[in-house]
């Protein structure tokens, strides 16, 4: 027979409060003005008020996507009222609670602070809400972080929304909306410490932020462990074998102290916060990052009555839960359509941002496909998965022979409509293109895009004009598929034919005619630039335009991170005298993608999709290097050129010790008449 647990064990009942803290000083939030507790009295009204007329309008079963109702918001200066399509602009929804670690980390880093201002579209305006009682206080609080982290930003404050009724009295859909995308994952949720001793009668529970080494995170296991005093940490200590170190945070780096710990076979480290100081994020520091580390570590806050158990000898026992919360962010994209925020890697409001970036992209995005074209539907929401992948034959009317652009609107979303649904990694996605069987041309790459980790946004709208000779037939059949292994995508494309270049003012219109194939990519090894030989060609008649036209990205990882994460530079030689280069400066950069928002890079997508990469990001499109080489070539028929290509590792052959990367290309001479 089971034993049922006791009464008392059914319904503890616990009640955490920790203090703000400003960045600043430390200290405990300011104490407030006659003005703010008037404040309080007007906000405890509407919070009655709104308790008695709630009547939320979207239903629990709102999804992203769906088109937000109107609502309105009482605000510290007035009212916040929303509706989509009047105002035309994005809307951050943030909802703050003091019980996560995360967020107290976010709200107390300057940089994080100051990341908010930096770039934040004028079309964003972001609405601050508190989950808690304390709304009217927080509500303060967050005004004057902000008002203190933008000196010289005041337009932007102008944007920014403080609402003193706790979210649970608002009476509108935001509630449902964000209780019903709750999670219990990184940037949501409330991570926790949970320490037992025989001498308490109830556990004690606080929040925790757990550390990561750069974007790696080693993760709590389900166990219960010993508790263990080792000072500062800064020195290896074996008394921690096999325990879970309590460390102080000051006199040497998180990065040393877990080092410490992990050298003394710690099973993982907490650091305190030292009194009034806030939660902070624990990372490793520039050559720190290349040292890996095996063990978990949190910050919380010094709790008294663990530190005096474990001063008087007493066993503390300490476990890690993370307790399911409403989500902290939603938006609404300038469409009006609810939109998720994705992962945030860290305690950071530059999420937001780019977030908000996005938005920015995907609006001006539509305004282009707006824009007169011939659109040929390829595919609509197929699945794309295996060795096939998407297939689909289609026919091309005579009248788009008249146009000199062609542009590939293409998208890449998920089963389901969360993100969760969506497939894990980055792949590579690849569209190939045959009208004849017969044509050299057949099933050749005419677009590349990259898939996003874990998000279900991504449109892209990539001008692949100087292939339009591919098409050489009235039915072409298209072929879009990324590695066999990979998970399920939905994919959407459209071919959008157009006349750009219009004759006038003497200048002469151009077309292309004939594409020319040159080189591929392969292992970027020893042999690599081996593999090419210089190649002849000569000139059509009625040539007036030579352009090399090139798609190329590193990916794999040597001891040197490359193709995906080295610096590599890409050389076609012509007539053994101009070197025309491509160089992926920004490869291995650690927030190189994030400055690819503005073009279509998803944010916040889970893994390493900040860094910078060898041609490419997570979540975007591969742009097609152009290059003119008219002026390079002996344009006579009867003359021939030559061109060569060569890549090079830092201004070297490749040479690498282990596995190498590879580098996927496509590259051809255009023709224009």
């Amino acid at each position: 027979m089971a034993l049922l647990p006791s009464k008392s064990a059914l319904f503890w009942i616990l009640i955490v409060v920790t203090p703000h803290v400003t960045a600043a000083s430390g200290s405990p939030r300011r104490g407030m003005s006659p003005a703010d507790e008037e404040l309080i009295w007007s906000a405890r009204d509407i919070s009655f008020r709104s308790k008695t007329n709630s009547r939320p309008q979207l239903g629990a079963g709102s999804e992203p996507g769906d088109r937000a109702d109107p609502f309105k918001v009482p605000t510290l200066d007035g009212e916040f009222s929303y509706e989509p399509g009047v105002l035309n602009v994005s809307l951050v929804i943030h909802s703050f609670t003091n019980k996560s670690g995360f967020l107290e980390c976010m709200w107390s880093s300057e940089s994080s602070l100051s990341s908010l201002f930096e770039g934040l579209p004028e079309t964003t305006h972001i609405l601050f809400l508190s989950l808690d009682d304390s709304a009217l206080s927080d509500a303060l609080w967050m005004r004057e972080q902000l008002q203190r982290a933008a000196p010289l930003r005041k337009e932007v404050l102008t944007r920014l929304h403080f609402s003193p009724v706790p979210v649970f009295a608002l009476g509108n859909w935001i509630p449902s909306v964000l209780y019903n995308w709750g999670c219990a994952g990184h940037n949501c949720g409330l991570s926790q410490a949970v320490f037992t001793s025989d001498g308490w009668k109830l556990p004690i529970i606080i929040k925790r932020l757990d550390a990561r080494y750069d974007w790696v995170m080693a993760r709590w296991k389900p166990n219960s462990y010993y508790l263990v005093d080792a000072g500062d940490g800064c020195q290896p200590s074996p008394s921690v074998s096999g325990a879970v170190a309590w460390v102080s945070e000051d006199n040497c780096s998180f990065f040393s102290k877990v080092q410490n710990m992990a050298k003394s076979n710690a099973s993982g480290v907490l650091v305190y916060a030292l009194p009034g100081n806030p939660i902070q994020d624990m990372n490793c520091v520039e050559d720190e990052c290349f040292t890996p580390l095996s063990i978990p570590a949190a910050m919380v806050h010094q709790e008294v009555s663990v530190a005096q158990t474990l001063h008087s000898g007493q066993v503390v026992n300490v476990s890690f839960q993370t307790t399911p919360s409403p989500n902290f962010f939603i938006g609404i994209d300038q469409q009006g359509a609810l939109a998720e925020m994705g992962w945030f890697l860290y305690p950071s409001f530059s999420f937001i941002n780019w977030q908000a970036q996005w938005f920015e992209f995907s609006t001006n995005l539509q305004t282009k496909l707006q824009s007169p074209a011939k659109v040929v539907p390829v595919f609509d929401k197929v699945q794309m998965q295996g060795e096939k992948g998407a297939v689909a034959t289609v026919e091309l009317p005579f009248d788009l022979w008249d146009s000199d652009t062609l542009e590939l609107d293409a998208s890449l979303s998920c089963p389901g409509r969360r993100d969760s649904s969506c497939a894990q990694w980055d792949h590579t996605v690849q569209l190939f293109v045959c009208c004849d069987q017969r044509s050299p041309y057949c099933n050749t790459e005419l677009g590349r895009w990259i898939t996003a980790f874990r998000r279900g946004i991504g449109r892209w709208l990539t001008d692949v004009s100087p292939l339009i000779p591919l098409l050489d037939g009235n039915k072409c059949t298209f072929t879009m598929k990324t590695v066999p292994w990979a998970m399920p995508w939905i994919v959407s494309l459209n071919l959008r034919f157009s006349l750009r270049n219009q004759t006038g003012g003497g200048v002469e219109k151009l077309r292309p005619f004939r594409v020319t194939s040159l080189y591929s990519g392969g292992n970027f090894d020893k042999d690599y630039n081996k593999r090419y030989q210089p190649m002849k060609f000569l000139i059509p008649s009625s040539t007036k335009k030579v352009e090399l036209y090139a798609v190329i990205t590193g990916h794999g990882s040597d001891e040197n991170g490359c193709g995906e994460f080295c610096v590599t530079s890409h050389h076609f030689l012509v007539n053994a005298v101009h070197n025309n280069t491509l160089i992926f400066d920004s490869a291995g950069t650690a927030l190189g993608c994030t400055k690819r928002v503005k073009d279509g890079a998803v944010p916040n997508e889970h893994g390493t999709w900040l860094y910078g990469r060898g041609g490419w990001c997570d979540g975007l499109q591969v742009n097609p290097w152009r290059t003119d080489l008219t002026t390079q070539l002996n344009m006579s028929a009867s003359e021939s050129n030559a061109v060569v290509y060569f890549g090079l590792f830092d201004g070297r052959d490749p040479n690498p010790a282990q596995q190498p990367g590879y580098i996927i290309m496509s590259s051809f001479l255009i023709f224009y008449k």
